[in-house]
């Protein structure tokens, strides 16, 4: 059986191309094998198997800061549909950052105090980041007069966030805003105080 020496190798296991190559004669072998090592490597080739840069994957830190600014674009141009949708995805990709850095640190918990502690820390950001992304999307919900989209968002920034924290106090003051409660927070000239005289 004879194969031309200019048959394309890119995309085949390494053992097909030893198969192949056994089949061609000796000088031919060599300059295939050369041509094949010679061959720049596609990062968007299917079978090149390497991790894709963070920066590049949407499934990453800077993928949801890059649909944040995305949004803000958006509302700059008061196109609020278009703001919300990449809110919306900015929102998940945080929030499926920080579920799997949970499951790292749960992983390494015990066994790589470092490790787990990195994830951790990861993992408390993308949270931040995730609350921020649902503040916005909030704010985008009201500007569109849609209430009923807005309310269930700020009502879990408050839990994820306390009603303690900036973030927190933030979403329910909205939520004091727009009536779905009526008592204000924290209370004014009170010092903090929330017992009740």
């Amino acid at each position: 059986m004879k194969i031309a020496a200019t048959a394309p190798l890119i995309g085949l296991s390494s053992f097909s191309v030893i198969v192949i190559l056994s089949l061609l004669s000796p000088a031919n072998a060599q300059v295939q094998l050369y041509s094949q090592q010679a061959q720049p490597i596609d990062p968007n080739a299917p079978n090149n198997l390497r991790p894709a840069a963070q920066n590049n994957s949407l499934l990453s830190i800077e993928g949801g800061e890059r649909l944040m600014k995305e949004a803000e674009a958006a509302v700059s141009a008061q196109n609020y549909a278009l703001a919300a949708k990449k809110l919306q995805e900015a929102r998940q990709v945080y929030n499926q950052l920080s579920n799997f850095y949970q499951e790292l640190n749960s992983s390494f918990s015990g066994i790589d105090l470092r490790v787990s502690d990195s994830q951790r820390q990861k993992a408390l950001l993308t949270a931040q980041k995730r609350d921020e992304a649902t503040y916005q999307l909030a704010l985008v919900h009201r500007a569109q007069n849609q209430p009923e989209l807005a309310v269930p968002l700020l009502i879990q920034i408050v839990k994820s966030q306390n009603p303690t924290r900036d973030l927190g106090k933030k979403a329910y003051q909205q939520l004091f805003e727009l009536g779905f409660v009526d008592t204000p927070y924290p209370r004014q000239g009170s010092g903090g105080s929330t017992s009740q005289k």
